[in-house]
């Protein structure tokens, strides 16, 4: 062997390392499956190329990569250009083995074939070969088809290499048998990182499909927060891909890598996990009276009650006054009576009224509720005289905004310590070690005062404040609640522009979000078109950032 083949070896043993290596960081499925063939076509100079892969079923060679430079053919793969040819079939219409192609044999019988001209090879049906030639003007020659296997010894797919070319004339020669051997000792690394990358894919569809699978149980306990899980990990990642692409202000110099991406993807999808062990009717409650039912119906049966006791009073004294026949005097006691019903209709009117909580409530609302629990009287199913109102009652129908008192309040914002006691226990990979903090951040305030640490702005990672962001708008524009309304875009952008301003949110953050358009771009995919009030090209005005 003269030095120059020796030094050619060598260089290609070097480049098959180089490859080997750079196989195994590749993350993309197409990326791999490309730089396989351009890898394998690079080192055994040759014109074209073609990667086969196993379907799932294990029944046909469906092509993934297609290349030919003479030809200007780039298809497949990270072209984004898809290949127009039928899987290869590998049983034939009579139940035997379709073999008679240079792929399939290789994949039926787990062996390399290298052909010197496809024209005179006789063990092999070319007429497709021959086909594409007289469309194409090209002449297929030496064909190498080498098999790729799995950790199990099992074939995932075929590469085939067409026409080696001579590197000084450019005349198309047989692969050698160096060639080969090079090839087979790729195929063998590109079956591996291949194996392995299928191998991630798959745990992280599972792991995927784990988290689902808990968001699903969160969304059937409650209807009116069902797709949040979907919602606020695709506003998270709009943000995070705004931000990345800033050039100026405080955030221009960061930037995310597909594992970050990847990473906070995660935490947003498990950013409200603990709420699977928050009772449903906290979550929902739709009323101050509300509990496993809306208590509202006993009040109610009370007045009922109040309205009965009034008339059968009436009546007692009409029949005590019977003796002396007094007209003057029954009328009296029927206007008496009617005065009553009116002022208990008037007060079951106004518990009804203030029992959503949808506006907050006056001084004066809270002491007429106080007046009506406890100066009003009813007759128990005990007999006994009792005040209208129970503490509990008069206690969550005083609740001055919203419909939580301060014990659900405290079980509503204990999920987010149960997400972090959930996510902490998880042995976390090192790419996905961050996803515990960026998910349990997403109820503290940049001003300290949120839950469950009270952590400062400066006290979070840029990803825990997007998720926070995100948490804040999804919440504000999501469909009705049993509590409010839907919220238009406009009102919603208003109360975040006081948000930015008081505290609540990172201002600079909520500057990307206002002027990369990423509250428009969110709103047209997922929010109602009833609630889009707002002109394509508006900016609403965004206050300078204060600082926190």
């Amino acid at each position: 062997m003269t030095m120059d083949l020796v030094g050619d070896l060598l260089g290609r043993l070097d480049q098959l390392n180089a490859i080997g290596a750079a196989l195994s960081k590749e993350r993309d499925i197409n990326g791999l499956l490309e730089g396989i063939l351009i890898a394998a076509k690079n080192i055994t100079q040759a014109d074209g190329g073609t990667l086969y892969r196993m379907t799932e079923d294990g029944s046909a060679l469906r092509f993934e990569i297609m290349r030919t430079n003479s030809l200007d053919i780039f298809l497949g793969g990270t072209t984004g250009r898809s290949i127009a040819f039928a899987p290869l079939q590998l049983i034939n219409a009579e139940g035997g083995f379709n073999d008679t192609m240079v792929a399939t044999y290789v994949a039926i019988h787990d062996r390399t074939v290298n052909v010197a001209d496809a024209y005179t090879e006789p063990e092999f049906d070319f007429s497709g070969t021959r086909k594409f030639d007289t469309q194409t003007g090209y002449r297929s020659q030496s064909f190498l088809a080498v098999p790729l296997k799995n950790f199990e010894g099992e074939v995932i797919g075929v590469l085939q290499l067409i026409n080696a070319m001579e590197p000084d004339t450019g005349r198309v020669v047989t692969f050698s048998e160096a060639d080969q051997r090079l090839v087979e000792s790729l195929a063998s690394q590109a079956a591996i990182a291949l194996s392995n990358r299928l191998l991630v894919n798959q745990l992280e569809t599972l792991f995927e499909a784990f988290i689902k699978l808990i968001n699903t149980a969160i969304d059937e306990k409650s209807p009116y927060a069902r797709g949040r899980f979907l919602r606020v990990p695709a506003l998270t990642m709009m943000l995070a891909e705004a931000v990345d692409a800033v050039t100026e202000g405080p955030y221009a110099s960061f930037s995310m890598t597909e594992r970050d991406r990847y990473e906070l993807k995660i935490a947003g999808m498990l950013h409200d996990c603990g709420k699977i062990a928050t009772p449903v009717h906290v979550v929902d409650k739709a009323t101050k009276l509300q509990t496993l039912y809306d208590r509202i119906g006993l009040i109610d049966t009370r007045f009922e009650v109040l309205k009965r006791d009034a008339e059968i009073a009436m009546l007692r004294q009409q029949l005590a006054l019977r003796t002396c026949t007094d007209p003057a005097a029954e009328a009296a006691l029927a206007e008496q009576k009617q005065a009553a019903v009116t002022r208990i209709e008037a007060d079951r009117a106004f518990l009804r009224e203030v029992n959503p909580g949808q506006t907050a409530m006056t001084d004066a609302q809270l002491q007429r509720v106080r007046e009506i629990g406890t100066q009003r009287r009813w007759t128990n199913p005990e007999g006994a005289s009792s005040p209208f109102l129970s503490g509990d009652e008069l206690e969550n129908l005083s609740i001055r905004r919203g419909t939580l008192n301060p014990q659900e309040r405290e079980i509503v914002n204990h999920h987010i310590v149960a997400t972090n006691q959930m996510l902490e226990q998880v042995p976390w990979p090192k790419h996905l070690k961050n996803v515990p903090e960026y998910a349990g951040a997403h109820h503290e305030r940049m001003d300290g005062t949120g839950y469950p640490k009270g952590l400062t702005r400066h006290q979070m990672s840029l990803q825990a404040r997007m998720l926070a962001l995100s948490d804040v708008f999804e919440a504000l524009t999501s469909a009705k609640r049993p509590y409010r309304p839907r919220m238009k875009l406009s009102k919603a952008l208003e109360m975040m522009v006081r948000f930015s301003k008081n505290g609540h949110i990172d201002p600079d953050l909520f500057d990307v979000f206002m002027r990369q358009g990423v509250y428009r771009r969110y709103a047209e995919q997922f929010m109602n078109p009833e609630q889009l009030d707002l002109p394509a090209d508006t900016l609403p005005y965004v206050a300078p950032s204060p600082v926190f």
